[in-house]
């Protein structure tokens, strides 16, 4: 027969709760995701700075082949699409993001609010990266969009991700089917890349600037989840999935 475990001289209590996620030591996912993200920026910048922030061999096939093969109509939707992610756009799907995670007016005001800061301070990171760096854009003589600024990192690319990762905060936060989570994700992240690519294919950015801009809004928003889980920020927790029915007899 088993006994309890007594109690000890080191621990005269006795047993305890296991501790939380948020009490346990060690380094968060997010905090992984985000220093991951950060490592291959930074390699990314070094690679690029080692050719003197000229394109790579695949960032001109891929530039010469959007040039290519641009017909009206994809050159319309590309567009269209990539107009989302810049102007008021972003900013106020960041605004509705916060207002959607929010459960009463108090609370979706203070988290709007915070929405619209993390995009704020991202992009006040990218301009920064953006006048540090000056890398040249594509000849102006390809470009079937307006463009302004230096290429490297693509501000839409930054952009989308940012809002994209808002929105899908919002909807872990008040939707509650496993399926329907999944696939509002799904679309948000097809979304971003989506917006991304037009930015190659309307042959105003290579692809580092766009891959740059990814992985800039990642590490910004991984970073910014591990500030939230840990109470930092004061953002409403998302809601687990909910359960199936059980099956009753």
């Amino acid at each position: 027969m088993k006994h309890a475990a007594r109690p000890t001289e080191d621990d005269p209590t006795g047993p305890h709760a296991l501790p939380t996620a948020s009490e346990r030591p060690g380094v968060s996912r997010p905090l992984l995701v985000s220093a991951a993200c950060v490592l291959l920026l930074a390699a990314t910048v070094a690679l690029l700075a080692v050719h003197d922030w000229a394109p790579l061999g695949p960032e001109r096939a891929a530039h010469a082949w959007s040039v290519v093969h641009r017909p009206d109509a994809a050159a319309t939707a590309a567009v269209v699409v990539t107009a989302t992610g810049s102007g008021p756009v972003p900013y106020a799907l960041a605004l509705l993001a916060g207002a959607l995670a929010g459960r009463d007016a108090r609370e979706r005001l203070r988290a709007a609010a915070m929405a619209l800061t993390v995009l704020l301070l991202g992009q006040a990171v990218r301009y920064a990266l953006m006048e540090l760096i000056t890398r040249p854009r594509p000849s102006e003589t390809d470009w079937i969009s307006r463009a302004t600024g230096h290429s490297f990192p693509s501000g839409h690319s930054t952009t989308s991700v940012l809002v994209a990762g808002l929105l899908a905060w919002a909807v872990l936060t008040r939707l509650h089917g496993t399926v329907a989570r999944r696939l509002a994700c799904v679309l948000l992240a097809a979304w971003a890349v989506t917006v991304g690519a037009t930015r190659v294919y309307l042959g105003v950015h290579w692809p580092g600037d766009v891959l740059a801009g990814w992985l800039l809004a990642t590490a910004w928003l991984s970073c910014t989840l591990h500030l939230a889980g840990r109470g930092i920020l004061p953002f409403p927790p998302t809601s687990p999935p909910s359960a199936a029915p059980r099956p009753t007899h």
